[in-house]
């Protein structure tokens, strides 16, 4: 009955709506007629499917506000190289009808992301079409609360690697893999239904999505098995493909802190590079400690300005909440306990989700491991080195038993060696999420030792 909601009409009344009744059937009749064709549609929806997708005018510009003038990014010698090279490249391939591939390398603190975010907000600007992926949910998520806060349209510029299954052969201008030493060989899971398994490579798919595909990586950050973003796979496939390879190396600059010196001294210490462990020379713009306990590490990074976490090698149980919706204090080290971070992507009483435990102040309470720190940079890095890392003969060896990853549980799957070059990176990884400082302590009395010699303080 219009009684019933008399006075609701003009509150509705504008250009794009109208309130009718069943008493005004006939109007709402007369109102669909005025604006809807008399012919089927069917030729117009499968215009719109096939039509390419394109960002608006407006989102392009809200794009680049949100995503490159609001943060003042700054790009500074090798990384301005990359950003231009990329530039130069999208030109070329929309003149030329031309596939360029870009792979740009660089370790910790070096601006790999800085690149990412500079490259996606100008490529709006100008009205190219751009997406952001990454093989990581935390570092995904993170690009969507942060750059992309208050517009699921930014949001939606932050992409998976395994996103590109069905996309279009170059249907973007620019394709920016971040964190690409997380390909994986296939986008295929578990979960992925049999008549989806088409087999086809992670990299094909990436690399056919855009005119340009542009590879951020850091090669000693491979931690899982069947990850192969490697600047050697990424060329060899390229190049079978016919696609023109430009590469830039960002090692010798450090952009938002951390230190050269120190992730040599790391990859030195871990086997990774180098004819073996050196002793700290120091860096006076960076710290390195040794801790004699885990309360002492705690202690030190409370003790620090700026933001702290703890993180350890994957040595101890993890598990599930409480029924109370509290975490177990898995992480045991003599009368120290504390809890891996949140497994999953809710907060656990004051506990963060786990893709938040990098950035959220309330993780610094829990203990992150390799798989929620990957990506991230923090003031102040305290790491647990587990019993899975020990020392024969003067050098560093991996305990494999000691080892708790799900992902090294097969022998048959993850070979011994390939364990301990996996095992190797994880802790190069943690090693270097400091960007002021490292605050080390090892479970392994023997080890500690040893780091005692090649770390004075």
């Amino acid at each position: 009955m219009d009684l019933d909601v008399d006075g609701q009409h003009d509150q509705v009344r504008d250009e794009r709506s109208r309130l009718f009744t069943k008493q005004r059937r006939g109007d709402f009749l007369n109102y669909l007629r005025e604006r809807l064709a008399d012919k089927p549609g069917a030729e117009a929806a499968d215009r719109l499917l096939s039509s390419p997708v394109a960002p608006s005018k407006q989102l392009m510009a809200y794009a680049a506000d949100e995503i490159r003038e609001r943060e003042q990014f700054t790009l500074l010698d090798e990384q301005q190289v990359a950003y231009e090279l990329v530039m130069r490249a999208v030109d070329k391939a929309r003149r030329a009808d031309f596939k360029q591939v870009v792979i740009v390398t660089g370790g910790p603190g070096s601006g790999k992301s800085v690149i990412a975010l500079s490259l996606l907000g100008e490529l709006y600007r100008q009205g190219r079409t751009a997406l952001h992926a990454t093989g990581s949910q935390s570092f995904t998520q993170t690009m969507r609360r942060y750059p992309g806060r208050g517009s699921t349209r930014i949001k939606n510029l932050f992409m998976y690697f395994n996103s590109f299954v069905d996309a279009e052969q170059n249907g973007i201008d620019v394709l920016i893999c971040d964190e690409a030493h997380r390909i994986r060989e296939t986008s295929t899971s578990r979960f992925t239904p049999a008549a989806k398994r088409t087999g086809r490579s992670q990299l094909d798919e990436l690399m056919a999505a855009a005119r340009v595909p542009v590879f951020l990586l850091d090669e000693h950050q491979v931690v899982r098995p069947g990850e192969l973003g490697t600047v050697h796979a990424i060329e060899q496939y390229a190049q079978s493909r016919g696609y023109a390879v430009n590469r830039v190396s960002l090692d010798e600059q450090f952009r938002c802190g951390g230190s050269r010196k120190y992730e040599r001294w790391v990859l030195h210490l871990l086997g990774l590079e180098g004819s073996g462990p050196v002793p700290w020379a120091g860096d006076e713009n960076f710290e390195v400690r040794l801790a004699h306990s885990p309360q002492e590490l705690e202690a030190a990074l409370l003790a620090r300005p700026g933001t702290a976490r703890m993180t350890a090698g994957f040595c101890w149980p993890w598990s599930d909440p409480r029924s109370d919706d509290s975490l177990v204090n898995d992480v045991v080290i003599g009368d120290w306990s504390r809890p891996w971070n949140v497994k999953k992507d809710r907060a656990v009483g004051d506990a963060p989700p786990s893709m938040l435990w990098a950035t959220e102040p309330s993780g610094f309470g829990q203990v992150g491991c390799v798989y929620t720190a990957q990506g991230f940079e923090y003031d102040w890095s305290g790491v647990i080195i587990g019993p899975d890392l020990s020392v024969r003969d003067g050098r560093l060896v991996t305990v494999r038993e000691a080892n708790r990853d799900p992902a090294f549980k097969n022998r048959k799957a993850v070979p011994d060696a390939d364990f301990d070059h996996l095992a190797r990176n994880v802790y190069k990884v943690l090693l270097t999420r400091g960007m002021r400082g490292t605050v080390i302590y090892a479970v392994d009395p023997v080890l500690r030792d040893f780091l005692a010699r090649h770390i004075l303080t």
